[in-house]
């Protein structure tokens, strides 16, 4: 009597990708592709439907807040920048040999991911405004940047880990060091994988700065609020406030995708 064993079936991974950025299309996904164009359209066809039929209040609101939207891509911009260095270091921390520095990085990821960015923004404008007067601008900014610099030093170990070990192996075998190998093998080729999520980052961080309003910085939001509290329109004025936001975000969205195609491109060249 044959003794038949079962064979092994392996189950199909299913694989959860969520993130805080808009739906970003690819040329594979028709659904996705259509669901982005009639959004980025819908958004369009309102806001000039808006500003042609109605043009007040619409028309005036959107003139009082063009230096809302300079205000909050300035802060963007300058946080995403901190928050690279901030991950970079963080990342290199946390993939580091020594067990102190690897120690803190990694207390740093978890304290920081613990804590709410509103939170951290109250903490350093108001909590340690006791000892020293921060700027609300700078306030907003260092909150972001030290916020999202714990999620990029996740992104920077994952991007870092991903490439293959024989890379260091091959640069240890020409006499580079640690720091060589990793400055000019490792980082170079970890950067294709890493700026996808950074790209995807930056639109959730636009997003977040919405909250810098609370410390009094002239963001979009706080355009919009401004004007609402004046005219008392309130519904009018946060509607255009989201078509903005949401036509930002769209093309953000857009650009992220045509980046990370051409990246995948690339690497398979």
């Amino acid at each position: 009597m044959k003794h038949q064993g079962k064979c092994a079936v392996e189950e199909p991974q299913i694989v959860i990708d969520v993130g805080d950025g808009a739906a970003i299309p690819k040329p594979s996904d028709k659904g996705l592709v259509s669901a982005w164009r009639l959004s980025f359209a819908g958004a369009l066809l309102l806001l000039g439907y808006l500003l042609v039929f109605h043009p007040d209040p619409y028309l005036r609101i959107f003139k009082f807040i063009p230096d809302g939207i300079l205000i909050t891509f300035q802060v963007t911009v300058c946080s995403i920048i901190l928050a690279m260095v901030f991950g970079l270091i963080t990342g290199l921390g946390r993939i580091s040999r020594n067990k102190y520095i690897n120690l803190v990085a990694s207390t740093y990821v978890e304290i920081v991911r613990g804590v709410p960015l509103l939170v951290q923004l109250f903490y350093i404008y108001y909590a340690l405004g006791r000892i020293v007067h921060v700027p609300d601008l700078l306030a907003a900014v260092i909150s972001m940047s030290v916020c999202y610099g714990a999620y990029m030093g996740e992104v920077f170990r994952a991007g870092i880990m991903a490439i293959p070990v024989g890379q260091t192996e091959a640069a240890r075998s020409l006499g580079f060091n640690r720091a060589q190998t990793m400055y000019h093998v490792i980082l170079p080729q970890a950067w294709r994988t890493i700026l996808p999520p950074v790209g995807n980052e930056f639109i959730a961080l636009l997003k977040d700065t919405s909250l810098v309003s609370i410390l009094g910085v002239a963001d979009l939001l706080r355009r919009g609020r401004e004007f609402a509290s004046e005219s008392f329109m309130y519904f009018e004025t946060f509607t255009m406030v989201a078509v903005v936001y949401l036509i930002i975000t769209l093309i953000l969205s857009k650009l992220v995708s045509i980046m990370e195609e051409r990246l995948s491109h690339h690497v398979k060249r």
